[in-house]
């Protein structure tokens, strides 16, 4: 079934540190059911990774387009990648 899936980056731009979207990221992929992660980078934008059907990743990345209150999404970037076998779950990676 690896064949259905699909796998994305999204980078997410604006006022996306300090504002709880990691977390916000992690519940909604929880509720979504895709495996991936989540993880801040050094030029102040967040950047997940997230594999699943390809309508669940649609919806996922709609989620972050809205963000956490206190957010502000500026942009949204997001790269097709080829999907991995066996990722489950989803994780707040510190590095």
């Amino acid at each position: 079934m690896s064949g259905d899936r699909v796998r994305r980056r999204i980078v997410v731009s604006g006022r996306v540190q300090g504002v709880g979207f990691r977390y916000f990221t992690r519940s909604a992929a929880g509720r979504i059911d895709v495996g991936g992660y989540v993880r801040n980078r050094p030029d102040g934008t967040v950047e997940a990774e997230v594999e699943g059907l390809p309508g669940e990743v649609d919806r996922f990345v709609q989620e972050l387009r809205k963000g956490p209150p206190g957010s502000r999404v500026d942009h949204v970037d997001v790269t097709d990648l080829p999907p991995q076998e066996g990722e489950e779950g989803f994780e707040i990676r510190f590095s």
